[in-house]
């Protein structure tokens, strides 16, 4: 684009944590670690060296459905980042010894999620939301599933999950199309893929989990059924997401905080996957208030699903994710992972133009619909974590809204 001095590269993949089994549940994310300790001509170091050099940045994330590498940097650097982040994904060293070394690494992060109750009760809740399948396992596996990862191992597991047919390359800001096509077919162009079997889609169960720690607040999280990515009911599902709980205007802050004072943080999010979703509610509580807090969660959820929002609800809503969506457009990094990701789901891009027309074109009626959807099943998953005064809040939430 003329005018602008910066650009994002971003190199993502169709392939995370739900492409585990449970023995190699893990994998994934610890081979993203494992390609900044060497690929190419270049030790762990030298890696970043080199792209900091330009005043740039390197970072990569393991997902449930995708592993995204991103480069950040000044016009002119999109060669460097191309070489690299082909070097990281296609001819990493995975030293043997570097792979022993990681292991304990990612233990260390295994043991820090458990110790951070914010993180620990998502990853229970997301175990009862899809119980016994890859995405009710956490990114990150176990010490046992990590355990037997050899250099053997490690390198065919890379060879199936950085395959360049499942692999999209998107840049956005200072580049110059052609340069980023010759780029793409030198760095990218003569891979060979590795067939991989692709996963079931997976279910909601539902279920509870609970906790209890000697700690001073309660943290909550309800989870239930919700559209995916390609619903047609996606952009339904955000509105009402948004009116639930999105920001301090939402239902559940005005009712759960500020009317009643049940929550120092309580909010609603959407998880979008490729084949299923979740809408999911989180809050810091005191225990002894929690169950209190879990009944207007629920009575929230039922009054959107019975009546849906009003009409200035709906119209604040609207007005939030379009003004979003807009802003992330001024972002070459916003603009690059998200063309990543939906060429990996759609297989082609959407224009901004059309989400927003989308966002736009919604109605009271299918915003109620989206929630009242959300309760059909009748399933719900509810994880609860700290003091024993809290653990009945699970149990509270589901009886209020199902009885």
């Amino acid at each position: 684009m003329p005018g602008l001095r910066t650009l994002a590269l971003t190199v993502a993949v169709r392939g995370g944590a739900k492409w585990e089994t449970e023995a190699t549940s893990g994998w994934s994310h610890c081979l993203e670690h494992l390609v900044f300790k060497g690929a190419g001509d270049m030790g762990a170091r030298e890696i970043v060296e080199r792209i900091e050099a330009e005043g740039g940045s390197l970072n990569a994330a393991t997902g449930y459905e995708r592993t995204s590498f991103e480069v950040r940097a000044l016009h002119g650097s999109l060669p460097l980042a191309m070489q690299v982040v082909s070097d990281l994904v296609f001819r990493p060293t995975l030293d043997p010894a570097e792979i022993e070394r990681e292991k304990d690494v990612v233990a260390q992060e295994i043991a820090e999620a458990f110790d951070t109750p914010d993180d620990h009760v998502f990853e229970m809740a997301q175990t009862r939301a899809f119980e016994g399948q890859p995405l009710g396992r956490p990114i990150l596996g176990s010490i046992a599933s990590l355990k037997p990862i050899t250099r053997a191992a490690i390198g065919d597991w890379r060879a199936r999950l950085y395959s360049p047919d499942r692999m999209v390359v998107a840049v956005s800001g200072a580049v110059d199309e052609d340069e980023l096509l010759a780029l793409a077919e030198r760095w990218f162009g003569g891979e060979t893929s590795t067939a991989a079997e692709a996963p079931d889609a997976p279910r909601f169960t539902g279920g509870a989990a609970a906790l209890t720690r000697r700690i001073e607040q309660a943290n909550i999280v309800f989870q239930l059924p919700a559209p995916s990515a390609a619903d047609p009911a996606y952009a339904a599902a955000r509105l009402m997401t948004e009116i639930l709980g999105g920001g301090m205007a939402s239902r559940l802050f005005q009712s759960a905080r500020e009317e009643r004072g049940l929550a120092y943080a309580i909010d609603a999010y959407h998880e979008p996957y490729e084949d299923a979703g979740l809408l999911g509610v989180y809050a810091g509580a005191a225990a002894d208030r929690a169950v209190e807090l879990a009944r207007v969660c629920a009575a929230e959820l039922k009054g959107l699903a019975e009546t849906g929002p009003t009409a200035a609800e709906l119209s604040r809503a609207k007005a939030v994710l379009n003004a979003g969506l807009w802003m992330s457009d001024d972002s070459p990094a916003a603009r690059a992972a998200r063309a990543a990701a939906q060429v990996l789901i759609f297989g082609a891009l959407i224009p901004s133009q059309t989400m927003s027309e989308r966002t736009l074109a919604q109605t009271v009626d299918t915003v109620r619909s989206a929630a009242a959807a959300s309760l059909t099943p009748g399933r719900c998953a509810t994880a609860v974590l700290g003091p024993r005064a809290a653990a009945p809040a699970g149990a509270a939430f589901r009886e209020a809204l199902f009885g």
